[in-house]
């Protein structure tokens, strides 16, 4: 089975789009985005209606959790001088553009999706979560350590853990088992789809594979392709630039970061 998975869009609709077209392009059985669809750029609504539109299984992220939850009267984040933070300039624009359905959609996504698999002898549970499975800010960095990362897994009962948040991707096999009786549980940043910040400026999601004879004990047997595209970067920064947006993010945008 091949499953593609996506995450941090950030309201980036020439992103999305260049992502749609690339795997339209491709052959695959399942479709998951893990959030954070809103923030950062000017299209939350248009990013929200394609994905509704495709109906594609959603995660609630960290931006898209807080965002729908705001009122159009809540007080701004200030600085130390008494300015907005960038933050709060860009929550309070999305708060505003938000359709009222579109809000609705969001505060009704799920926390985190599980999808269990019986191939052969084996249980195998692919676990999709934002930022991990104790908490949808957290950062789940490489270099997180390793006996971190396996407690964590093994605690969400997670064979493999995909996730997003960082917006930089990787995997990581690791054994819980020993030599003698492997026991390898993958770990998958996706990166992003909009806001990449791993001085790549193009966007990246993730192509998991599952063979048939997927095993806990084989570490091959599960795959996992990070796929890095190219999008129109410089609509999606002079968008912000056109906004009331810091022209900060549109600096990020073509710098990967």
């Amino acid at each position: 089975m091949k499953i593609v998975l996506f995450s941090d869009i950030h309201a980036n609709l020439p992103g999305l789009e260049a992502f749609f077209e690339d795997i339209d392009k491709r052959e695959y059985d399942a479709i998951y985005c893990l959030g954070d669809l809103v923030s950062y750029n000017i299209w939350p609504n248009e990013v929200i209606d394609e994905i509704r539109k495709r109906r594609i299984p959603t995660i609630a992220g960290n931006h898209d959790f807080y965002i729908s939850r705001k009122s159009k009267d809540s007080s701004p984040v200030l600085n130390a001088d008494g300015q907005m933070t960038n933050g709060a300039i860009s929550a309070a624009f999305t708060v505003d553009a938000l359709s009222d359905k579109n809000r609705t959609y969001l505060r009704t996504l799920p926390a985190h999706i599980k999808v269990e698999f019986q191939l052969n002898d084996d249980r195998l549970n692919l676990l999709l979560v934002h930022g991990s499975p104790i908490d949808i800010s957290e950062y789940l960095l490489e270099d997180k350590d390793e006996q971190s990362m396996i407690r964590m897994m093994e605690d969400a009962d997670a064979d493999i853990l995909c996730f997003g948040h960082t917006h930089k991707p990787y995997h990581r096999i690791l054994n819980s088992g020993d030599e003698e009786n492997p026991y390898f549980r993958h770990a998958v940043n996706l990166g992003s789809v909009g806001k990449p910040k791993d001085n790549d400026t193009r966007g990246s999601y993730v192509i998991l594979e599952i063979d048939e004879n997927a095993s806990i004990t084989s570490k091959n047997s599960v795959s996992v392709e990070i796929v890095k595209f190219i999008y129109d970067i410089e609509k999606a920064a002079k968008a912000v630039e056109n906004s009331i947006l810091p022209n900060s993010f549109a600096e990020n945008l073509r710098n990967g970061y």
